[in-house]
């Protein structure tokens, strides 16, 4: 964190990484700005985008959500959907500002946590997932574990599920597979977020509607919520 004002949080900057865009948001600027992903974006074309991009905006901090497993401050997966040589890669030296870096499930979660123990699932591409708990922050990869008919959950649950089984069978499987998560992690409640969620008319039991905008707060708690734990 940069020497500021004694007392004085950062300027944050957040960037969440997604299959079709790659958005940003600063903590004081408080608007949403893109440019577009997709197979052909490694670390590089994502940091020379982030930087064009915000090359008006005055920021201390950075916070990353990419979508996959991160572990101590580092990527350890490339991602499905994305180019490759994500893992390893210093952004901190390549942005020039100290960096944050979280799965983008997870700092989704942390944006939508308002105390207790938090379930988050994200219904996108594929199925994101994390657990706040007493603020202490968990990712989870429940995505890839089996479900049905030698298929997992992601499978089912997820967008290329939705479009082979088509909406009301989609729903039904969500429905399933929100009571299983809840019988075996035990939540005192449940976000759902995600691009699908939208597409939920109703939702399980004690779950609420998630919102994108979350990632971006989740992005700023990461320097400003002195109690949270990762």
């Amino acid at each position: 964190m940069t020497e500021d004002a004694p007392g004085k949080e950062p300027v944050v900057l957040t960037i969440d990484i997604g299959g079709s865009n790659v958005k940003l948001m600063t903590s004081d600027e408080r608007v949403s700005r893109k440019f577009a992903s997709g197979p052909g974006l490694t670390p590089e074309v994502m940091v020379s985008g982030a930087l064009e991009i915000a090359r008006d905006l005055t920021f201390d901090t950075i916070s990353i959500g990419y979508p996959g497993p991160v572990m101590h401050n580092r990527i350890a997966v490339d991602p499905h959907n994305l180019g490759p040589g994500w893992v390893d890669f210093d952004f901190e030296r390549a942005l020039g500002k100290p960096i944050r870096l979280v799965n983008d499930a997870l700092m989704q979660a942390i944006g939508s946590y308002e105390g207790g123990r938090m379930l988050f699932l994200g219904l996108g591409t594929g199925l994101g997932a994390a657990m706040v708990m007493e603020h202490v922050a968990h990712p989870l990869e429940l995505a890839h574990l089996p479900y049905r008919k030698g298929m997992t959950f992601e499978d089912y649950v997820g967008d290329r599920g939705r479009k082979r089984l088509g909406n009301d069978e989609w729903r039904t499987h969500v429905f399933d597979v929100v009571g299983r998560l809840t019988d075996a992690l035990a939540p005192e409640y449940l976000v759902i977020g995600g691009g699908n969620v939208k597409k939920l008319e109703e939702l399980p039991p004690k779950c609420r509607r998630g919102s994108n905008a979350s990632a971006f707060e989740g992005g700023f708690r990461l320097w400003s919520d002195h109690e949270l734990k990762i």
